[in-house]
């Protein structure tokens, strides 16, 4: 147990990161425990450490990935029916390290392939939820109870959202032109391991290329949280005992558009600052699944009542789910 506490504090926290930049900043002659000291480490750390751990776990995550090009998804899907079928197509969603924008082209694909409407819902509500990377990310900033729930109650939500819009049965709420388009059956090709390597290596750049902005937005808000905004100010706003803490925090996440990535920092902040676990991966959820820009997207290929449907079953489950968290939030301490 000793070795397994030393490997993920060293490893996933990156304490000797925290270590170092705390004496490089000392020699520099800042004091870490003032509020701009606080500030300029929880900055310099959290960004260093969110960028080297997503480097190597979208890699990880993308060689994993390519093994499973839509195509090759769409077969496995396309035999399956009912739960099971919502059920493997959140689970492949979790492969997919797409923020929710991205995902649509892929949601887009198969609903015109013919892949039952639920099943495309499940698939969209789970990749840009749920991914290796947000798991191990979050295991670094919280623990690895947290990190596993997280997981658990995202692919829970992605399957018991496909399943309740598929039997719905609004397959006349999808435009036209989708169910129009030709769905073209291209043989996936073998990548050789060099092939899958340099596939691994672009998608880090690309990944990293899209969300560093807000990696460093996120972080930046993180750390004027964690050292500027008096903890009392936070928890009379969004403590854990106030009933509106996890509805305002769905409210607050949805307008904004950011990757998990971004969000963890702010998260980690606002724990720190006794907001509730619960209200905190409500506010990460409505981000990365209800993103404003994903669902002007979405509006495009679905009709108004599908999507004001698919709005309502995701905002009703982020806040059961913010609720329940914190209601049992001393057995994830």
């Amino acid at each position: 147990m000793e070795i397994l506490r030393w490997l993920n504090e060293q490893l996933l926290r990156m304490q000797w990161l925290s270590d170092l930049v705390t004496w490089l900043l000392g020699k520099a002659g800042m004091d870490t425990s003032s509020r701009l000291g606080g500030s300029v480490h929880f900055f310099i750390y959290d960004t260093i450490k969110i960028f080297l751990l997503l480097a190597v776990l979208i890699f990880v995550v993308s060689w994993i990935q390519s093994h499973f090009p839509p195509e090759r998804t769409r077969r496995i899907l396309g035999g399956m029916r009912g739960v099971k079928a919502n059920t493997v197509g959140a689970l492949l969603g979790t492969v997919t390290p797409f923020c929710s924008c991205s995902s649509i082209p892929l949601f887009i694909g198969f609903t015109s392939a013919g892949l039952p409407l639920g099943v495309t819902f499940s698939f969209l509500i789970s990749s840009p939820l749920v991914d290796l990377a947000s798991m191990i990310l979050l295991a670094s900033i919280f623990n690895w109870t947290v990190a596993i729930a997280y997981v658990v109650v995202g692919i829970v939500l992605a399957v018991a959202g496909g399943t309740l819009i598929g039997a719905l049965r609004m397959e006349g709420q999808i435009e036209s032109f989708v169910t129009r388009a030709p769905a073209v059956g291209v043989e996936p090709q073998a990548m050789s391991r060099r092939e899958r390597a340099a596939y691994a290596r672009d998608q880090v750049f690309e990944i990293v290329r899209r969300v560093w902005l807000y990696v460093l937005i996120g972080v930046g808000i993180g750390a004027a949280i964690h050292n500027w905004i008096p903890q009392d100010v936070i928890t009379t706003l969004l403590g854990q005992d106030k009933w509106w803490a996890v509805p305002v925090a769905v409210l607050v996440g949805v307008p904004v558009y950011a990757d998990i990535f971004g969000t963890l920092p702010i998260a980690e902040a606002l724990v720190g600052k006794g907001v509730g676990l619960g209200t905190v991966l409500a506010f990460m959820m409505a981000v990365t699944a209800l993103s404003l820009p994903s669902l002007i997207m979405l509006k495009r290929v679905i009709k108004a009542r599908l999507l004001a449907t698919f709005f309502a079953i995701v905002v009703a489950g982020i806040v059961v789910i913010g609720l329940l968290f914190n209601a049992t939030a001393s057995f994830f301490t």
